[in-house]
C-alpha cells in the first residue's frame, strides 16, 4: 500500500493566538493546498489560545443561551467544521495543527489512529500509560488528556489536537467536554504533580509525529 504522507512537514511556532486568527490561517493554507498543490508544503501549527470553546459539526444542540453563559464566563466561542461536539481550548493547553496532503484516498481514519499512536508514545516519555476508547482522543483511565478533531477536504487535514499540559482545569466545569458523560479531563501536571509546560512538550510531540507518521518534521526552537 502506497505511503498516506512522503513530504517533510514545516514547523511554525505561533505563540499565544486568537482562535478566530488561527482558523483563517488553516483556511488559507488549506486553500493554498487544493490550488497550488505542488508547490505548497505541509504544515504544523504548533500554539496556544485564550480561553476559547469551540463546538463541532455535531453541535447543534448548544444553542445561544450556551454560548452566552460561556462567553460571559470569559471565554470565546466559535462554531467550526471540525468532527465532534464541544472542548476548550486555553493557555497551558499544546495545540497543534497539521495542515497536510494526504496522498492516498480514504486515509483519514489511519491518520486519526496514526495521531492517537503518537500521543500514547508521547505520554510514554513522561511514564504515563496513555489509551484510546471507543471516542476519539487518548485517556488515562477514565479521563481525557488530549483532544482530537479533524477536518479533511480533498484529502488535505486541518484542525488537529490539544494536549493539556499545565491547563486550568476549572475552565472544563462549564462544559460536558467532547459531550461525553461521565467522563474527566486531566493534564501532564496533574498526573506528574508537577508544573510541564507547553514548552517542554512541543519537541516531544514534533518528535513523536515525525516517527509514526514516517516523514521528517522541522525541529523547533521555543
Amino acid at each position: 500500500m502506497a505511503a498516506a504522507l512522503t513530504r517533510p512537514i514545516r514547523t511554525k511556532w505561533l505563540n499565544r493566538i486568537n482562535y478566530g486568527e488561527a482558523l483563517k490561517l488553516q483556511h488559507n493554507l488549506v486553500n493554498q493546498h487544493l490550488s497550488k498543490p505542488d508547490a505548497t508544503s505541509n504544515q504544523l501549527l504548533l500554539l496556544e489560545h485564550p480561553p476559547t470553546y469551540t463546538v463541532g459539526k455535531r453541535g447543534a444542540i448548544y444553542d445561544n443561551t450556551v454560548e452566552e453563559y460561556l462567553r460571559e464566563k470569559g471565554a470565546d466561542f466559535y462554531r467550526v467544521n471540525r468532527g465532534g461536539l464541544i472542548t476548550f481550548h486555553g493557555p497551558g493547553q499544546l495545540v497543534a495543527y497539521p495542515i497536510l496532503k494526504l496522498e492516498r484516498r480514504n486515509a483519514i481514519r489511519w491518520y486519526v489512529d496514526t495521531l492517537e499512536v503518537a500521543i500514547i508514545d508521547l505520554l510514554g516519555e513522561f511514564g504515563l500509560n496513555g489509551e484510546t476508547s471507543p471516542h476519539t482522543g487518548v485517556w488515562i483511565g477514565d479521563n481525557k488528556i488530549c483532544a482530537m478533531g479533524i477536518n479533511a477536504q480533498k484529502e488535505v487535514t486541518s484542525h488537529g489536537l490539544a494536549i493539556n499540559c499545565n491547563t486550568d482545569m476549572s475552565w472544563f466545569g462549564n462544559i460536558v467536554p467532547c459531550g461525553i458523560q461521565d467522563k474527566g479531563v486531566t493534564s501532564l501536571s496533574k498526573e506528574l504533580g508537577r508544573e510541564v509546560t507547553v514548552q517542554e512538550v512541543a519537541p516531544i510531540l514534533i518528535q513523536k509525529l515525525s516517527k509514526h507518521l514516517k516523514v521528517p518534521v522541522e525541529e523547533l526552537s521555543i
